[in-house]
């Protein structure tokens, strides 16, 4: 019974939040829209990606309301909320998106990620990716649809160069799972073996801007929570580490060699992020 009044009040809130932040946004998204110019898109584009941290705001509310978790964060105290970033994260569950939102709202800019092209057809929130340039792609397409999402994408990330953006690569490029993990095989305990594409993408289109990579490992020590379960209140708890990263110089450079040199340098982050989980997940 207490768990379908939490659900029914974080649904609530939810949906009015969206329904209400979505609403501010269609003005100015009609406006980019009409107006391509340059000086436009730059004030549309500084405004939009504002409305956000408000609609965090009150999702961080729901989500505190119904849930008694115990958070551990660790933040690198050097991020800014005006640089530009790449962020790399492991991925468990769609509650990942929420831990990183709510951990980085306000402290870095608006964090914008990868999304299934699937998702262009959700009501409401669909209006609000558009707005905000997230990239769209057809995971798994190949041939000349996959050819076009790349360039979609690099377009996309191109228009990340006019107002200070944080673009999120889940390198796993799914959320992790035992039956995931055993089809591999993965040569990591508690993930999914790194792909370098997005990343790849976002260093060859933004790599004069950005000021590092940010790092963050989500361990959830009781079980991967499902959004149902935020929603219902049974969360659990949360460990979040948050690292700033400085990204070597020869992996900004265009090649063959730049990116097996990336993937290397990915693989590495990744063998220490295995090793941090597994610490975690000792201490419990």
């Amino acid at each position: 019974m207490l768990a379908a009044l939490k659900f029914c009040f974080a649904a609530l809130v939810l949906l009015c939040n969206s329904l209400l932040f979505c609403t501010l946004m269609v003005p100015l998204a009609l406006l980019k829209l009409l107006v391509p110019l340059v000086p436009v898109r730059r004030w549309t584009d500084r405004i939009l990606n504002r409305i956000p941290a408000l609609w965090i705001d009150l999702n961080n509310f729901w989500l505190g309301s119904v849930n008694r978790s115990h958070w551990q964060v660790e933040l690198a105290p050097e991020l800014r909320p005006d640089g530009w970033y790449l962020l790399v994260c492991n991925h468990q569950s769609w509650m990942d998106i929420l831990v990183l939102q709510r951990v980085l709202n306000r402290r870095v800019p608006m964090l914008k990620f990868f999304l299934k092209r699937e998702l262009l057809y959700v009501p409401v929130l669909n209006l609000a990716w558009w707005a905000l340039d997230f990239p769209f792609m057809r995971r798994g397409s190949g041939g000349g649809t996959a050819r076009k999402d790349l360039r979609d994408a690099k377009a996309a990330c191109e228009k990340f160069r006019h107002v200070p953006t944080t673009v999120i690569s889940f390198a796993e490029g799914t959320r992790f799972t035992a039956a995931k993990q055993a089809q591999q095989p993965s040569p990591y305990q508690h993930l999914l073996a790194p792909k370098a594409g997005a990343v790849t993408m976002a260093l060859g289109t933004l790599s004069d801007l950005l000021d590092g990579l940010i790092d963050v490992t989500i361990v959830y020590p009781n079980k991967v929570p499902s959004f149902m379960d935020a929603l219902c209140g049974r969360l659990g708890d949360v460990v979040v580490q948050v690292q700033l990263r400085p990204i070597p110089p020869e992996l900004l450079k265009a090649g063959a060699k730049q990116r097996v040199q990336l993937q290397t340098w990915l693989d590495g982050l990744w063998q220490e992020k295995d090793q941090a989980i597994g610490e975690v997940l000792a201490q419990r």
